[in-house]
């Protein structure tokens, strides 16, 4: 489970994707209270700044539609609640940069 700290545009077809779908499954612990992976550390981090998600989720929508892939799962506004910015990391955006490199998946970092 993982939302990346990269621009949605340099993240490879399966690592936007991919993303998407993790997106959707912390967003429903969050905001319907789901017990399974409540506690992994990269839900956990967005406890609170449900805003922050939501903004996520926007950006890799907008990047979605860029790339002519159709998008039928809006995020209900209402409970983008709490910050809107993320700075709690999981791993730093140089290491998260290194992880996609070693992948050679096509990501563009």
């Amino acid at each position: 489970m993982r939302i990346w700290d990269i621009p949605p545009e340099k993240l490879c077809r399966n690592h936007l994707l991919g993303e998407h779908r993790e997106l959707h499954a912390i967003w429903s612990i969050l905001v319907h209270n789901k017990k399974g992976y409540s506690h992994h550390p990269e839900t956990v981090r967005w406890r609170g700044k449900q805003k922050a998600l939501y903004l996520r989720h926007e950006a890799l929508v907008k990047e979605m539609k860029q790339r002519k892939y159709h998008h039928n799962s809006p995020l209900q506004i209402q409970f983008a609640t709490g910050s809107d910015h993320q700075d709690i990391f999981v791993d730093s955006a140089d290491e998260q940069v290194r992880l996609l490199r070693q992948k050679n998946c096509g990501c563009l970092v």
